[in-house]
């Protein structure tokens, strides 16, 4: 299972998940299935997420056996 921090990286920043979107060109709809675990990312997605952050992308997404 997927598990995030996405949701509160982007509200901590006051980016809208409409804006996100818009950075690393995908759909709003694809940021709201991330925020809710919905949604596997691609390898190229979540560094392009983590960039928009300054962070890694093992501090945005875990994999957990749940």
């Amino acid at each position: 299972m997927l598990k995030t921090n996405l949701k509160q990286a982007r509200q901590a920043q006051g980016i809208t998940q409409t804006e996100l979107a818009d950075r690393v060109g995908v759909r709003r709809e694809t940021i709201i299935r991330l925020e809710n675990g919905r949604y596997n990312p691609s390898l190229k997605l979540a560094m392009d997420l983590a960039q928009v952050f300054h962070t890694t992308v093992e501090a945005l997404f875990a994999f957990t056996d749940e």
